[in-house]
């Protein structure tokens, strides 16, 4: 991963650009894909450069990379009713997956049988909170530069992935997913 430019030597993202999208599109499209899908994270981490291109970049604001998350995130909103849709239809794929004994099996097994549960229950977090986790998740960007990529103080942060990680692991059945199941 490349280290953002030097805050005190504020890029000129005209002159800059290149550099910037070299360091920084694979991430962003990964990070876009991951929430949606690889066809819309094509043309959103396009959009996302168009616009920082195109806007201003405010060193005052932090560094460019949760800047361009930022700006991926507000993108991403715009495509909000798509992405809460596949999170249940996941899950409603799951639920019914879970009623055919093989696939019951064979997701027991796997210990796939979280991924739907996992995908309803972000589709049931508020938009802010589940911003938050996947960001951090997702995006991999520490508490500080979730906080400057959505504008919001880092105390806000912390209260919202507390808040979701308890939604989360209450809708789970208290189970981590994050956990390894030893037999």
């Amino acid at each position: 991963m490349a280290v953002p430019p030097d805050l005190a030597d504020p890029p000129d993202l005209r002159v800059d650009f290149e550099q910037i999208f070299n360091a920084h599109f694979a991430e962003i499209h990964r990070y876009i894909a991951r929430r949606l899908s690889d066809d819309v994270a094509d043309d959103l981490a396009a959009e996302v450069f168009l616009a920082a291109y195109q806007g201003g970049y405010d060193a005052s604001r932090g560094g460019v990379r949760p800047w361009l998350y930022g700006i991926a995130t507000h993108l991403i909103a715009r495509h909000r009713r798509t992405e809460i849709r596949r999170w249940k239809a996941l899950s409603r794929t799951a639920e019914r997956a879970e009623h055919s004994p093989e696939n019951a099996a064979l997701a027991r097994v796997a210990a796939g049988q979280l991924t739907g549960k996992l995908a309803g229950a972000l589709a049931g977090l508020n938009r802010g909170d589940r911003d938050v986790v996947l960001l951090s998740m997702l995006g991999d960007l520490s508490h500080a530069e979730v906080a400057a990529a959505l504008q919001i103080p880092a105390g806000t942060v912390a209260s919202r992935l507390n808040r979701a990680r308890k939604q989360l692991r209450k809708a789970l059945g208290d189970v981590n997913p994050l956990e390894e199941t030893h037999g």
